[in-house]
């Protein structure tokens, strides 16, 4: 086998450390921004220590971390069950050999620029559909571009604008009932299914738009906006929290802190 003096290092090695940077670093972009990402980290943390008191002989702890970590590679795959899905079927995915440009195998590179988010056009139209109870769920992504649940709405891809968010929440609109996902400057998709909250902290008399907004919320880094149909108030949630009967100069504040 070939050896990379003086090291003694040999080539299948270095493809085998490439690999797997490259497979942990995919893993990644699929649990940032996610609740997962904590339990990803922590579970790194605990091999890294494991690895250490293993080297140190330190029986004991060597002994309980790894009765840790052979129960918890089953515990991983039940908890990323749905990154799992997204990662594999990522691998599958056609476009990759259509489009190698965009990809080398199934490695996205991908440059994040800085966007300045139009919250001003955000907080109109939030406001305009509070005034006449045009019910809304609008979810602007950060670092986890919610990949899962725009793949389930209709796409749009169009730049932020008061009169578009106020069409596509029109209550006769095909694409009002659903959540709108912003990515960056532009409108993503609409018509998005999220995940409902089970929290028994929500109110009773809130219905599946605040669900569904602290749902996303909860498993994600991104910030839902509601508009109640029923009695035309502005909510968000952040961080699975719900924060009701906000002003547009309350919404705006909170955005501006927290994006900008």
């Amino acid at each position: 086998m070939l050896l990379i003096e003086p090291f003694g290092i040999r080539i299948v090695d270095v493809i085998d450390i490439i690999l797997f940077a490259i497979l942990l670093y995919e893993m990644y972009n699929l649990v940032k921004g996610t609740a997962a990402i904590r339990i990803f980290i922590g579970f790194i943390a605990i091999y890294i220590i494991w690895k250490v008191v293993k080297t140190l002989q330190m029986q004991l702890l060597t002994e309980i971390l790894g009765q840790f970590i052979s129960v918890g590679v089953i515990a991983l795959i039940v908890v990323f069950q749905p990154e799992i899905r997204q990662f594999l079927l990522m691998i599958g995915n056609t476009k990759i050999i259509k489009n190698p440009r965009k990809r080398f195998l199934f490695w996205k590179f991908k440059v994040n620029n800085p966007v300045n988010l139009d919250i001003d056009k955000i907080v109109k139209a939030c406001q305009k559909m509070s005034e006449t109870k045009t019910g809304a769920l609008i979810v602007i992504t950060q670092r986890n571009e919610l990949g899962q649940y725009v793949e389930t709405g209709q796409p749009v891809d169009a730049r932020i604008s008061e009169v578009l968010l106020e069409t596509i929440f029109f209550k006769n609109s095909p694409l009002h009932d659903g959540a709108v996902i912003i990515i960056g400057s532009n409108i993503h998709a609409a018509r998005c299914i999220l995940p409902v909250s089970n929290d028994p902290a929500i109110p009773p008399f809130y219905g599946l738009r605040h669900r569904a907004a602290v749902g996303i919320t909860e498993k994600s880094d991104a910030i839902a906006i509601v508009v109640s149909e029923e009695r035309g108030d502005i909510a968000y949630s952040y961080e699975g929290k719900l924060f009701s009967e906000i002003t547009p100069a309350k919404l705006a504040s909170f955005l501006e802190n927290l994006l900008q």
